[in-house]
């Protein structure tokens, strides 16, 4: 039997109306939609001190791992990568707020992750997927869209801090946020044109630019594999349960922020890409669903090893889908370029925080799609989706944008004698928000 044989009945190709060829081809797609991730990802977890080339080096290799994962056990088009906005929160309130270590930091990641598998495997993510309402799901979308857009236009100083109004319009005259803005003008525009590599090709272009301003330099040291290995393993577990008082607090609140938005994010990725792929089953079910969780678990716990936040699935995993791909194997051939993307590791130094500003602010921009969903009409609905989703940039946290949305809803149904005994795990999530709004102020 030959090799294109044994795929075919591997992988089911002609049963998905595909062939090898277009699952290349959509892999290489698909790869090239979420490639920027290997710039973007080392930059925001550099801000947190972990070292950049490291980090481009375990992106790539978690990425490749979980998208070789994912289409080997799962079957299914879906590639993964350490996830935007859980980076962000990972670096900017883990670390530089909350003052926690990143090697605990990455502990948590991992504990995070196994949480996740026990959770899948015992089929208890179904009842905390029905304890919070889909306008939460949608609100925390946006939420973390505003939060990573804000701080793309931070880092590139076109939003600045402010003594008088918070925050304020950076010097536009400013090399920097004159990059930027170019930039974000050149990806915006092939996003429109619909080019797949838009975000990497406006990364490079706007590098490339400031290298030849003359804003930009720096010397790569030569690559060894010993350089790539500042971050894997260095994870701390015994640092996740050492915290005690505010700080242990803490901890579980970050435990619970990563399993959280992964799940939710996940859950609504995975319907998303299978829908468009045509996988659903004609009950509404996802065939496979719980082996697709199962390796986005396994894939975070061996991402938080190699040394980077949270690995989830990506949404750009549907240009690949529109390329035509339909199976596991178009993951698979995502992930085989993402390890040799990993030999360029060391080059994501390069990258200026000008040149990846864009990329969090489109980012940031298609994630406010879920917005539609709301019906912001009935105040049921609209009140604890605004506070989830202006909670989450406004203080800097996913954490309190959940907390604010999740006790508003559980509060609101609870005055409107809505509250029924299914919604016994609501309240116990309200319950516990509330406990830590009043532990963290009377511990300010």
């Amino acid at each position: 039997m030959s090799l294109a044989a044994s795929l075919d009945r591997r992988f089911a190709f002609a049963e998905r109306g595909t062939n090898l060829r277009t699952e290349i081809l959509a892999g290489v797609t698909t790869f090239l939609t979420m490639a920027y991730i290997i710039l973007v990802n080392p930059a925001i977890l550099g801000q947190a001190g972990m070292p950049v080339a490291s980090v481009a080096a375990a992106t790539c290799f978690a990425a490749a791992f979980a998208s070789i994962l994912m289409g080997s056990i799962a079957n299914t088009p879906l590639a993964m990568a350490p996830g935007m906005g859980l980076n962000a929160y990972f670096s900017f309130t883990v670390v530089q707020t909350m003052h926690v270590p990143w090697p605990i930091a990455l502990g948590c990641v991992f504990v995070s992750g196994a949480i996740f598998l026990a959770l899948t495997l015992a089929g208890i993510r179904q009842m905390i997927v029905a304890a919070i309402p889909p306008h939460i799901f949608a609100a925390v979308a946006a939420g973390i869209g505003l939060f990573i857009g804000f701080i793309g236009l931070k880092n590139a100083g076109i939003v600045v801090a402010n003594p008088a109004t918070g925050v304020g319009l950076g010097n536009l005259h400013d090399t920097g946020p004159l990059l930027a803005i170019f930039g974000l003008v050149l990806v915006a525009v092939l996003h429109v044109w619909r080019v797949h590599a838009a975000i990497l090709i406006g990364i490079t272009v706007t590098t490339l630019v400031a290298w030849i301003a003359g804003t930009v330099s720096f010397t790569v040291e030569p690559y060894t594999l010993s350089s790539l290995t500042q971050t894997a393993f260095k994870l701390d577990l015994a640092g996740v349960f050492g915290f005690g008082g505010k700080a242990g607090l803490g901890i579980f609140e970050i435990l619970f922020v990563f399993l959280f938005v992964d799940l939710f994010d996940n859950l609504g990725t995975l319907m998303a890409v299978t829908r468009r792929a045509g996988l659903i089953a004609p009950s509404g079910d996802i065939p496979g669903l719980n082996r697709m969780l199962v390796a986005d678990s396994v894939a975070t716990m061996v991402g938080a090893c190699a040394g980077t936040s949270t690995v989830t699935s990506y949404v750009e995993s549907a240009a690949g889908v529109e390329a035509g791909g339909r199976t596991g194997f178009t993951a698979i051939v995502t992930g085989l370029l993402f390890l040799l993307a990993m030999f360029a590791a060391p080059y994501a130094q390069l990258v200026p925080a000008a040149a990846t500003a864009p990329a969090l602010v489109l980012v940031g921009a298609l994630m406010m799609a879920p917005l539609a969903d709301i019906e912001w009409t009935d105040a049921e609905v609209s009140i604890p989706a605004f506070l989830t989703m202006a909670g989450i940039p406004l203080t800097f946290s996913i954490a309190n944008g959940l907390a604010f949305g999740i006790a508003a809803h559980a509060l609101i149904k609870l005055v409107r004698g809505k509250i029924t005994k299914s919604d016994w795990l609501l309240l116990v999530l309200a319950g516990l928000f509330i406990a830590r709004f009043v532990w963290l102020s009377g511990a300010a």
